[in-house]
């Protein structure tokens, strides 16, 4: 089914052009979602690693483009306090996704709903 959009009444043309930002905010969000997910991961490695290894082995931190020497447990602490805020922004950005979805779904429903009753 095509659709003329020059027919559309202007409450029509809004709610495509709110879809499609909320589509375009939803693409987006699922971006974020993936790389804090690919953080996540990578800091329960560095996290699991950190532990296998004594206090007295000598650990390098990484701090733009150079690597510095650390001390395991100050090291281990900070991706502890990171795996905790990853794990906080994960859960927020999963609300997000949440509320995206049915914005989506009910303007969804709402423009299907005018254009069937505009076909009758």
């Amino acid at each position: 089914m095509s659709i003329n959009f020059n027919s559309l009444t202007e409450e029509q043309k809004d709610k495509f052009k709110k879809l499609a930002n909320l589509q375009q905010s939803f693409e987006f969000l699922m971006a974020q979602i993936r790389q804090t997910e690919i953080d996540q991961s990578t800091t329960n490695v560095a996290i699991e690693e950190l532990e296998k290894i004594s206090p007295e082995e000598v650990v390098y931190k990484s701090i733009g483009g150079i690597l510095v020497k650390s001390k395991k447990n100050t090291m281990l602490d900070e991706k502890k306090s990171l795996k905790v805020t990853l794990e906080m922004r994960l859960k927020t950005l999963e609300q997000k996704k949440t509320r995206l979805e049915s914005q989506i779904k009910t303007l969804n429903n709402s423009l299907q709903s005018d254009l069937q009753n505009k076909n009758l």
